[in-house]
């Protein structure tokens, strides 16, 4: 097998919990190389996670841009107008990030929510993607992820919840889901 050295497309997926974190697994990993990496949180933004503050420890190597407000409307009703226009702002900073030269990883955290809500046209960040230059890696997460980035991805895992401590009361624990 020839060794081939390329930016890889990896989808992070599926009903289970892990998926940013996983993103941020192999951020630090490639930080730890002497990569720079840039994470855009396509729809988190009201909330305050501890990841926000550690990476900070790394300076302009790893930057996290919470892009979004928050909780997003979905289901019978259709998403503000405003978290669209910022779905929107903060696809426009990923291609362009994508393409900038600057970062050799690129984390598009919940992008595949976004999509999956009609916020984002799959076939635009599929488009964008296979445009990507050549060396630069990009992670996209979220459940639901489109069957045409699936197809598209190099590796795809997808992550299945077998139990949850949710589902015995017990709440959201600091340093574990934020």
């Amino acid at each position: 097998m020839d060794d081939i050295r390329r930016g890889l497309i990896i989808v992070h997926t599926g009903p289970g919990k892990g998926k940013t974190t996983a993103a941020m697994g192999t951020a630090l990993r490639a930080v730890g190389q002497g990569m720079r990496v840039l994470m855009l949180q396509f729809l988190k933004g009201s909330w305050h996670y501890g990841e926000l503050d550690a990476v900070q420890a790394f300076g302009d190597k790893f930057i996290m841009k919470q892009m979004g407000r928050g909780f997003v409307k979905v289901g019978a009703e259709k998403p503000d107008p405003e978290d669209i226009r910022m779905v929107e702002a903060a696809w426009a900073e990923g291609e362009q990030a994508m393409h900038s030269g600057q970062w050799d990883l690129l984390i598009l955290d919940e992008i595949n929510y976004a999509i999956t809500y009609g916020m984002l046209d799959a076939a635009k960040v599929v488009e964008a993607l296979k445009k990507k230059p050549e060396m630069v890696h990009v992670i996209l997460t979220g459940r639901n992820a489109h069957p045409t980035i699936i197809e598209l991805a190099d590796t795809v895992t997808e992550m299945r919840q077998v139990k949850h401590a949710y589902e015995k009361g017990v709440m959201a624990q600091r340093g574990i889901e934020y």
